[in-house]
């Protein structure tokens, strides 16, 4: 697949024509081609209509509500198969989305704004689950290593800049300590070069501030997905989480807001190279949600109406549900997890 730097996006005609093409092929994941995004899962609304928001004061990231200067967005997706730990560069991420791929194992998507590392990694492949979850961020720019070939005309015809490999070798290096395909790394700076128009952070949907009143004191909550836990352990003279991934730490991870989001995940209309089928992780729509913060457990409701939307988070009463100032990880969960 090329490239990344100011590709034309094709009209959907082309775009139609493009997977037509592929299913004839008979290529994984055409099997039935449905809508461009699936319908959200309805979902009981709130006991009363959210508060309004105020805007984000100026010269605060919208991503993490601290003093920062609001830089264009990079969106990077980072392998999470314990050959691929400890990462590189998610410390400095403003905000980490955790979201399931095959065989019950995770991807992570770390999305930067403020502040840049050197390097980002392991970095590994997009899926369809992205295409929606980023149209938040207006057009941002993707950094991955390669998509499922019948996702390819799909991610060049969203409002994504998009950086390879293949497309800007020199945006990524490899680290010959590790063994493939667990040793790509990006450059974060020259990823960046690649799309200078990308769009800026802007206001999506979260607010930060005061705890609300109540709250469940807690030390510690795991998460569970099909192949992997993630425990989230409150330190409270660092004010923050401390990570551990399947029992191990993975560096000095330690964001402020944990959010644990009951989503629907169900199968996508594409294959990886396996034959397996890929999870689609449904974030439009509204459900609940667990809020984690200053050592205590919020119950909540989010709400997206659409792709184009940010996402909110309220109390069950309608109010909207503050986190604190610094990264968020924001775990995209089946029901019971």
């Amino acid at each position: 697949m090329t490239g990344a730097r100011g590709h034309r996006r094709p009209g959907a005609a082309v775009t139609a024509a493009l997977l037509c093409a592929v299913t004839a092929a008979g290529l994984h994941g055409c099997s039935d081609p449905g809508p461009s995004e699936p319908t959200p899962t309805p979902t009981p609304p709130p006991a009363s209509r959210p508060a309004p928001t105020s805007p984000l004061p100026a010269g605060v990231s919208p991503l993490t509500g601290l003093p920062a200067r609001s830089g264009p967005v990079l969106a990077v997706k980072i392998d999470n198969v314990p050959p691929a730990r400890p990462h590189t560069g998610l410390t400095d991420a403003d905000l980490v989305y955790v979201e399931q791929v095959e065989s019950g194992q995770t991807r992570l998507m770390a999305v930067y704004a403020s502040k840049l590392p050197d390097r980002v990694g392991p970095v590994r492949s997009a899926r369809e689950s992205d295409l929606a979850l980023l149209r938040q961020f207006g057009r941002p720019v993707l950094a991955y290593s390669g998509a499922q070939s019948a996702l390819t005309p799909l991610l060049e015809a969203a409002p994504l800049h998009l950086v390879t490999e293949s497309g800007d070798p020199g945006a990524f290096l490899r680290d010959p300590r590790r063994a493939a395909p667990h040793n790509l790394y990006l450059r974060p700076d020259r990823a960046l070069a690649a799309a200078p128009d990308a769009t800026h952070a802007k206001d999506i949907g979260f607010r930060f501030g005061p705890a609300p009143a109540d709250g469940t004191p807690v030390n510690s909550r795991t998460v569970r997905f099909p192949a992997v836990r993630y425990t989230f352990a409150w330190a409270p003279a660092e004010h923050a989480w401390r990570v551990t991934m399947d029992g191990r730490s993975d560096g000095p991870l330690k964001p402020a807001t944990v959010v644990v989001q009951q989503v629907t995940v169900k199968p996508s209309r594409f294959r990886d190279f396996t034959g397996a089928v890929s999870p689609y992780t449904v974030t439009t729509g509204s459900g609940t949600a667990q809020v984690l913060r200053d050592g205590k457990a919020y119950e909540a409701r989010w709400n997206r109406p659409d792709a184009n939307a940010g996402t909110t988070y309220t109390t069950p009463a309608g109010a909207p549900l503050n986190f604190a100032p610094g990264q968020v990880w924001v775990l995209l969960t089946g029901t019971g997890t």
